[in-house]
């Protein structure tokens, strides 16, 4: 008996650790599954826009059509976008950012350049407050804005927060989370900025570095535009994985005028 007794204390021992084992394996194959969920969970924002945008549509080129496909992927995070000037980089930006809001993909958009002044001359002092010294900065984004929009102001979209404008430098610090990034004029930002601007990104966040390489405006012998260097650092299969395209527009898609489009190609002539 006394035999029988210890037989079955063993085996009672035997059951509760294997019940402990069993236990333990669950829990291990419960946390992988809730981390395997939540790396997959797609992003979802917390502030979508209740109230469709109409937007205006135009003769789009093939190219251009391409652009919006890679663009409004949901896979793609970052697009270095260079052309000519008048092939309407900033206008399909604005462009797949308002459709973006549309699909409830991001909150709002933010539009960024660097504080360089696009002339030969120095404007010198202007009046006004710091708001009104950068409004001259974002008068492209606004001006796009108007073309695009069909019932709705850019004010209004600007008092409901849907979209900002700030310089570059004002990025640091910041952490950007479902929003799309219009990085402006990025021939005149060096690799510090734009590096800058591209480590603000945080989940659910876009970013179009947009730059025309024959219109730098940076003067001082000790800066250079990065821009160029950044967007051959990034064409590569490695980045096409993380999301990251290089995009280029030519003479062809530029939709200003056909003076435009003349003048371009023979000033390329002479660079």
């Amino acid at each position: 008996m006394v035999f029988l007794r210890v037989n079955r204390g063993k085996v009672k021992e035997n059951n509760s650790s294997n019940k402990k084992r069993t236990t333990r394996k669950k829990e291990k194959q419960d946390i992988a599954k809730e981390l395997e969920e939540s790396l997959c969970d797609p992003f979802k924002v917390a502030n979508p826009i209740k109230r469709l945008i109409k937007i205006k549509q135009f003769p789009w080129t093939e190219r251009q059509k391409e652009f919006f496909r890679i663009a409004l992927h949901p896979s793609t995070n970052v697009v270095f976008v260079d052309g000519p000037a008048g092939s309407a980089k900033t206008l399909l930006s604005v462009y797949c950012a308002l459709q973006l809001l549309n699909m409830k993909a991001i909150e709002d958009i933010m539009y960024l350049r660097s504080a360089v002044e696009s002339s030969a001359h120095s404007l010198g002092f202007l009046p006004g407050s710091a708001e009104d010294k950068l409004r001259f900065y974002n008068l492209p984004f606004l001006d796009k804005l108007d073309e695009l929009l069909v019932n709705t102001r850019a004010e209004k979209l600007e008092e409901e927060k849907r979209i900002s404008m700030f310089p570059v430098n004002f990025a640091r610090g910041m952490n950007w989370t479902g929003k799309c990034i219009i990085l402006d004029e990025a021939q005149n930002s060096t690799v510090k900025e734009i590096t800058t601007v591209l480590t603000r990104l945080g989940r659910g966040s876009k970013c179009f570095v947009l730059a025309d390489p024959m219109q730098t405006d940076l003067k001082s012998q000790h800066l250079s535009g990065g821009f160029e260097s950044l967007s051959k650092t990034f064409n590569d299969e490695e980045s096409l994985q993380m999301g990251v395209y290089s995009f280029s527009f030519t003479e062809d898609d530029i939709m200003r005028s056909e003076l435009v489009k003349f003048l371009i190609k023979k000033l390329r002539d002479i660079e």
